[in-house]
């Protein structure tokens, strides 16, 4: 029987982040599930819900800590995947959203703790506040929600940016893809200044859909957005907490519904 760490490698997201060949990515990556696994604690023996789960990696880690682990995605393949590597742990569940036919969302208010952690960078305005929406109407009175986002402006944008350049030239993971920059959109985004998102095109098995990169993301309206719906009580900075926004990559939004 393989345990959850080998399971864990087969994951699409896990193998380009927790197992990437550059050990920058590595530790990155690594940290910000560490921290995750820390800000969750507080609920542990609840249920746990992970809006945006991808392949499935922070369900597999926490899953022991939780009486019922439910990983939710966009992505049927994804789930799909998810379930087949995942889904004999122990308390875990995997299932599209919306909901598919035979998978009953609990009513509102039934989770102890909702994640949703590099999801909302990419969702188009409108979609980003209606998944907010969600989260805080799944999330139980007094329970607990962790979000996190990518830092893509300020002074760590630019170490950001020169690790997926080389990243790229090295041929890692997506990151030959990687969004490029014009000198003036670096200088304004280094600022903290607004600049065009670009929209881009998919098609998955529901048909094309819309969403952002990384580039042009302010992590700051997403605290705004957040805001109209929870209090927050804490705001980190990943993976080295110490050095605020000004040096990480990740920020971080711990709150309770109002």
């Amino acid at each position: 029987m393989k345990t959850p760490d080998d399971l864990l490698k087969t994951g699409d997201y896990a193998r380009k982040q927790l197992y990437c060949p550059s050990g920058l990515v590595r530790w990155s990556h690594g940290s910000r599930f560490e921290l995750a696994r820390a800000l969750v604690a507080p609920g542990a023996g609840g249920r746990l819900l992970d809006y945006g789960c991808g392949d499935g990696t922070f369900v597999a880690m926490v899953h022991d800590s939780f009486r019922e682990t439910v990983g939710l995605d966009v992505d049927p393949k994804q789930v799909d995947e998810a379930a087949a590597r995942l889904g004999h742990l122990q308390g875990a569940r995997f299932a599209v959203t919306p909901p598919a036919a035979g998978f009953r969302l609990p009513a509102s208010g039934e989770f102890d703790v909702v994640t949703c952690m590099e999801v909302l960078e990419h969702c188009l305005e409108d979609e980003r506040r209606r998944i907010i929406g969600v989260l805080a109407r799944l999330v139980a009175p007094g329970g607990l929600v962790v979000v996190s986002v990518p830092v893509e402006i300020g002074p760590s944008l630019l170490g950001k940016h020169a690790a997926r350049t080389i990243a790229g030239w090295r041929g890692l993971g997506d990151y030959r893809h990687r969004e490029r920059y014009s000198p003036w959109e670096l200088a304004r985004s280094l600022v903290g200044l607004p600049i065009e998102r670009p929209v881009l095109e998919g098609r998955g098995p529901g048909g094309p859909y819309r969403y952002h990169g990384h580039k042009g993301f302010d992590y700051r309206e997403v605290a705004r957005e957040l805001s109209a719906h929870f209090s927050i009580e804490r705001r980190l900075f990943s993976p080295m907490p110490a050095l605020g926004r000004f040096g990480n990559s990740q920020a971080w939004f711990v709150c309770r519904p109002r």
